[in-house]
This record gives C-alpha cells, structure tokens and sequence, in this order.
C-alpha cells in the first residue's frame, strides 16, 4: 500500500512563493504519474498539476505559468513550486498517483496553504 505524505504548507502574502513537497513511500513511484490537488473550503477537489513518469508535465488554467511541478525519483518525492501565489490558491493541498486525471491511490492529511495579507 503506497502511502503520501505532504509538507510544506503555511501562510503567505499574495504575490509571494511557497514550495510543497510530497514523499511516497512503495516502489513503483518513478513508473507512476503523479499529480497535486487542491481542495478549498465549499469546492472538489481539483488537479492543478501533473507530471508524467518521464517529467512531462500539465497544469490548469488557473496555475498555469505560477506553478512548477517536479520529481526526484531518487528520493520518491513530488514537488510543487508555488509562485505569485493568490487569495484564490488557498486549499489543502494534496499529492496522488494518477491515471490521466484520476487518483488511484489512499490520501494522505494533505497541507494547508493560505494566501492572505
């Protein structure tokens, strides 16, 4: 059984960075798409990025040009580089395989992010 767990969540002012990682445990993980999520208060969750085992990437709309997702196969780990961050990007955030845009594994407690001054 794979199992996540995401860091790196807190408060930051709009405009600025903040860096989420995401640890995997298992051993498929450098064979497997990964993707981050985003739940906030009232909505579904979202997929704002995806990265392909071979790092292709793919991001919403709404993230796009502010976010870079990234691998270390070595260390398991998925990242998401949060940059000019907005009101509107506060939401848990969460990491998980992915089947095109489907996630196939348990969630992990995720990480809170809030953008306020």
């Amino acid at each position: 059984q794979e199992q996540l767990v995401e860091s790196g969540g807190g408060l930051v002012q709009p405009g600025g960075s903040l860096r989420l990682s995401c640890a995997a445990s298992g051993t498929i993980f450098s064979i497997t798409a990964m993707g981050w999520y985003r739940q906030a208060p009232g909505k579904q969750r979202e997929l704002v990025a995806r990265i392909s085992s071979g790092s292709i990437t793919n991001y919403a709309d709404s993230v796009k040009g502010r976010f870079i997702i990234s691998r270390d196969n070595a260390k398991n780990t998925v990242y998401l580089q949060m940059n000019n961050v907005k009101p509107e990007d506060t939401a848990v955030y969460y990491c998980n395989a992915v089947v095109r845009t489907i996630a196939i594994w348990g969630w992990g407690q995720g990480t809170q992010v809030t953008v306020s001054p």
